[in-house]
């Protein structure tokens, strides 16, 4: 013991441990362990932290990923409801095929994609091998043919690479599993035709798949789904297509199913009933195309035509035919390219526009039921008789009646039934002075484009059927705005001529319309006011058009909106929703001027122009009321026109025929439409 330094406390000196050589180097040996220790333990922590986010904190959010990468969900669409003539039969249905399918998962593990499982399969079926793996590329994706020939379906469910297979051919692949692994033969239900004696395509329509626009819609489609294209099937899309089931199934890595987690059943759609009678539909259709036929034999072009039977007293769709037309099981299978590009093209005819309300054309004399009562409006007496020379000329230019000839004085009566033009020239030329000639630009005042638009002219009917045209009224107005809209190509034609047109009286008079309307085509001429009357120049309508305007002539005056439909019901008959008939308006014609016409009209089949077609048909016991038109465009042939209703006493049936380019009125048109009276009549 000692002093400290201050010498005021003792200070006891503990001796230092002696510590070994051998015992230091091994404490030095433990220092990385124990970093390793602490790290180890950090990690540890770390962990279980985020095990506990993963499963407490956090766990629905992480299950919810989960299940979006593991599961997809595959939609089994519904079966198509029917489309049905009035008195039921199906005229659109469904029937089951036979179907060969690949396992997308047997493609993709194999070394060359299946290509020599798909050739094994073809030569087995005695099916073209491209068909067949086309049919297993994807659309879109490098290699795949264009649609429809590609496969737009689900990843994950059965690829149908071959449809209406023969069963014998099926079974022989089905009982071979060792050589067409992943093959498998099911039945799938197609749209089918089961009336053999109608097409009716046109008003049917088609089905295809939905854009990728359409499925990214939101409106619970999907690549695999069938839509209404065209027609009925388009229109009534939502209530024939039902509800998709669904499943929900679990993939691997690789996209390949390992199981089902949850189903729902699809729903059937409903079931569309028409007005269409399935006897009359089928007659319509054979008599427009023999006489197409014969009218080709007579040396004209009749490049297409078209016939509408509507109910006066409803607006019901009877029966409506256009040609050309298509054989409608094309699209059941799945169009080719080069059976779509046939169907589009303009050397076949484009059968896929629907002539009845799709097409427009200058309706001719029919016309004259809407340009007398315009007449009258301007001051004419009903009760004069009025001169119908064979020609007459008005501003210069020299306009006849057909084959330039004269009637003498006649009655309005007498007018129509021998469609003398000349009456209509001279009423429409002095009513274009009274509007002030060329020095008028409103349309306000014009009777024949009042006349026109109250007859529901120049808009579309209201048909439920998509693609129908409106149509042309030619007023001063709409002269105008054509000639601001073309105005720079005619100008350019002006210029350059048409040097392409091998016709020279054609190419000249091209030349010199082209010069005059470059300048002040805009002017509304004696010579537009003048084919106006007589339903010629730029007036356009469809035949569906001129049927409605027929039908308010014989059913006192209301313009019905014309309906395929009836009703929507279940397959088991109950109705969902009645398509109840819809009056558009009323053609305001003054009572006295619709007797003038209807006596005039029934006048044309008795001692007019269609008294030939009608040679022998009962007119006392069914009496038809109609008229025939002749258009005629320069450097084209006549395109027939005939317009009519019927019994005229009891008007129950409007009847319209057009053959484009197909001769004279009451040579081909109304000789057709005779026949389909036959039917109607029950002669």
């Amino acid at each position: 013991m000692g002093l400290n330094r201050r010498g005021d406390r003792p200070v006891i000196r503990v001796p230092r441990p002696q510590v070994t050589p051998r015992f230091v180097r091994h404490h030095r040996s433990l220092r990385p362990l124990w970093g390793l220790m602490i790290v180890t333990l950090v990690l540890g922590t770390v962990l279980a932290g985020r095990l506990l986010d993963l499963q407490v904190i956090n766990h629905p959010e992480v299950a919810q990923e989960a299940a979006e990468v593991n599961t997809r969900v595959v939609t089994e669409p519904a079966l198509r409801g029917r489309i049905l003539a009035a008195d039921g039969t199906p005229l659109a249905s469904n029937a089951p095929v036979t179907v060969i399918t690949v396992e997308p998962e047997t493609l993709m593990e194999s070394e060359d994609e299946g290509r020599a499982l798909i050739e094994d399969v073809a030569g087995a079926l005695e099916l073209p091998v491209e068909a067949l793996w086309g049919r297993t590329r994807v659309c879109g994706t490098e290699g795949a043919p264009p649609v429809p020939s590609c496969f737009s379906g689900s990843p994950y469910e059965p690829i149908p690479i071959a449809f209406d297979v023969d069963p014998v051919a099926a079974l022989a692949v089905l009982e071979r599993p060792e050589r067409f692994a992943g093959i498998a033969v099911d039945t799938s239900p197609v749209r089918t035709y089961p009336t053999e004696t109608v097409n009716a395509a046109h008003v049917l329509g088609y089905l295809g798949r939905p854009t990728q626009d359409e499925v990214d819609a939101g409106e619970g489609l999907t690549a695999q789904d069938l839509l209404g294209r065209t027609g009925l099937e388009a229109t009534y899309d939502t209530a024939l297509r039902g509800a998709s089931g669904q499943t929900t199934v679990t993939v691997d890595p690789r996209g390949v199913v390992t199981g089902r987690l949850d189903h729902s059943d699809p729903v059937g759609g409903d079931d569309v009933l028409t007005h269409l009678d399935a006897r009359v539909q089928g007659e319509v259709e054979r008599i427009l195309e023999d006489t197409v036929a014969t009218s080709r034999d007579d040396g004209w072009p009749a490049d297409s035509a078209a016939a509408v039977v509507l109910d006066v007293r409803t607006g019901g769709v009877v029966a409506a035919a256009s040609y050309p037309t298509y054989d409608p099981l094309i699209w059941t299978t799945g169009v080719s390219q080069a059976e779509y590009d046939e169907l589009t093209a303009e050397e076949s005819g484009e059968p896929l526009i629907n002539r009845a309300v799709a097409e427009t054309f200058p309706p001719a004399s029919t016309f004259k039921v809407v340009s007398l009562p315009a007449a009258l409006e301007t001051g004419i007496d009903p009760a004069k008789e009025y001169a119908c020379p064979g020609s007459v000329t008005i501003g210069g230019q020299q306009f006849t009646n057909f084959e330039s000839q004269a009637h003498g004085a006649l009655s309005l009566q007498e007018i129509l039934e021998v469609s003398c033009d000349t009456v209509f020239y001279t009423w429409a030329y002095d009513e274009w002075q009274a509007q002030g000639g060329l020095a008028q630009e409103s349309d306000l005042t014009d009777p024949w484009v009042i006349a026109s638009e109250e007859f529901g002219l120049g808009q579309p009917t209201g048909i439920d059927l998509p693609g129908e045209a409106s149509g042309t009224i030619p007023g001063r107005e709409w002269k105008r705005d054509y000639w601001e809209v073309t105005r720079e190509d005619t100008c350019a034609r002006a210029e350059s001529g048409y040097p392409e047109v091998d016709d020279q009286e054609r190419r000249e008079f091209l030349e010199q319309l082209a010069t005059e309307n470059c300048t002040d085509g805009w002017h509304y001429r004696p010579g537009d006011a003048v084919n106006f009357s007589i339903g010629q120049g730029d007036l356009a309508t469809t035949p569906l058009q001129i049927a409605v305007v027929y039908a308010a002539i014989a059913n006192g005056g209301t313009l019905w909106e014309p309906q395929v439909a009836d009703a929507v019901q279940t397959a088991d008959g109950e109705v969902v929703e009645d398509v109840e008939p819809v009056a558009a308006g009323d053609i305001g014609v003054d009572p006295q001027a619709l007797e003038i016409v209807r006596a005039g009209l029934e006048g044309v089949n008795t001692n007019g122009t269609g008294a030939g077609a009608f040679a022998g048909f009962d007119l006392e016991a069914y009496p038809v009321a109609g008229k025939t038109g002749s258009a005629e465009s320069f450097g084209e042939s006549s395109t027939a026109w005939y317009a009519s209703y019927g019994p005229s006493n009891d008007p129950q049936y409007a009847v319209v025929v057009v053959i484009e380019e197909g001769g004279f009125g009451g040579e081909m048109a109304a000789p057709a439409a005779r026949q389909i009276w036959d039917v109607l009549a029950g002669q």
